[in-house]
């Protein structure tokens, strides 16, 4: 790969795409895109340095079976592999019930449902590989001036200067992408008035590998295993309390954390800062426009009641590098009408299936009626009393479900 770092004033560069965003998802559609012959130029406005810092982004990603599949068919899994927890097994109550749905990985294979990946791990092996690529060349920081897009093709003026001609440009910058913007497509969404908190926990006792998700009255409160004797937590809280919890000191955080946690893994401890977020839900009315296609956040972007944010932005990356290694093969426009239309077809109805799952799930949970916690607690109870029904959703969450790209099927 070519870091450059700012890009030189009149220089022109001639890939087969240009990704505007080279965060997870756009650098990761880099990797797949050099694995099937196709040269791209990622434009990031964030430096390599500020994004490697620890501090950057404390989240971490459960990435699904068939998204680790991906990552392993492109050469990013083995830089991350030793820094990723398997979960073996999922756990779902509401508040102090004892009724549960319990999912056991061994129920439907040998595999994990999926591995636990601080950010952090992953952009440090997203760009180690990227470095190995001679078909990507990386600018940041760098930004876009204008883009242009004709029927010949698109081209893309970076502030300072320099010229990237491709035949694709993809929208890669996540939730305000410019690209959408600019292309004219709408956005609708909404906000959930609920912010996520998020930070990492040491416990005393081992987590044996299950991810926790408890359904509290303020929203969900999920409990993901780390390496060593850590957890992440993903806690869904009012907005109007967020900003409350988040000013407390660390005696008086990690007092709030345990008292949504309990006691079943020991003492304990906050490790490292602490983020919060605000929660919505976004999702673009078409993915693609005349030599654009969109990616990830930059088309949904849901609530993380399931985890999937990222395993939907990779199932974007692995349908879209799909379809124009298959008409690169052909001789055919990448940035072609009918070709863009294929990926538009193929991802649309599990994107829409998706946020309308994580959206209901959201709202049916938030309903603290007792009649509706009875009826929510028994259907748990149900599900997990009913083999047949409990496979299928633990096919779901490993990404087993729907039509897969070639690079999620592992074949």
């Amino acid at each position: 790969m070519t870091i450059v770092s700012p890009p030189p004033a009149g220089a022109t560069l001639a890939p087969d795409v240009v990704i505007v965003g080279g965060g997870l998802v756009g650098g990761t559609l880099a990797c797949a895109l050099a694995d099937s012959g196709l040269s791209t130029v990622v434009v990031e406005a964030g430096t390599l340095a500020t994004m490697l810092d620890d501090r950057f982004d404390g989240r971490a990603s459960a990435i699904s079976l068939t998204s680790r599949r991906l990552l392993d068919a492109i050469g990013l899994w083995p830089g991350m592999a030793a820094d990723a927890t398997p979960m073996r097994h999922i756990r779902v109550t509401e508040g102090a019930s004892p009724l549960y749905l319990h999912y056991d990985h061994r129920d439907v294979g040998d595999e994990p449902f999926g591995h636990m990946v601080e950010n952090r791990h992953y952009r440090r092996a997203l760009y180690a590989r990227i470095r190995e690529l001679e078909a990507v060349t990386f600018l940041a920081p760098a930004r876009a001036a204008s883009v242009e897009r004709t029927d010949a093709g698109v081209e893309v003026l970076l502030e300072g200067g320099g010229l990237v001609r491709a035949r694709l440009a993809v929208g890669a910058e996540g939730r305000t992408s410019r690209l959408r913007e600019e292309a004219g497509i709408r956005v609708s969404g909404w906000s959930y008035r609920q912010v996520g908190i998020v930070c990492t926990v040491e416990h005393e006792r081992p987590h044996g590998f299950v991810a926790h998700e408890r359904f509290l009255p303020a929203g969900p409160f999920a409990i993901l295993p780390l390496t060593g004797n850590r957890s992440s937590i993903v806690w869904t809280e009012r907005a109007e309390r967020a900003p409350a919890i988040m000013a407390l000191d660390d005696a008086g955080f990690i007092n709030e954390v345990a008292l949504r946690f309990g006691d079943f893994l020991g003492t304990l401890t906050i490790v490292g800062p602490r983020w919060s977020y605000p929660l919505s839900l976004q999702f673009a009315e078409k993915a693609v426009a005349p030599r654009l296609a969109l990616v990830g956040d930059a088309i949904h972007a849901m609530h993380p009641i399931a985890g999937q944010g990222l395993n939907m932005g990779l199932r974007d990356v692995a349908a879209l590098s799909e379809v124009l290694a298959e008409a690169r093969r052909l001789g055919l426009d990448l940035g072609a009408a009918d070709v863009l239309a294929r990926y538009q077809r193929w991802r649309r109805f599990d994107n829409t299936l998706m946020l309308a799952l994580t959206d209901g799930l959201n709202r049916l949970f938030e309903i603290d009626a007792t009649p509706v916690r009875l009826a929510r607690d028994l259907g748990l109870a149900a599900v997990n009393a009913m083999p047949p029904v409990k496979r299928f959703f633990m096919r779901h969450a490993m990404g087993m479900v729907g039509e897969l790209p070639r690079l999620m099927r592992g074949t």
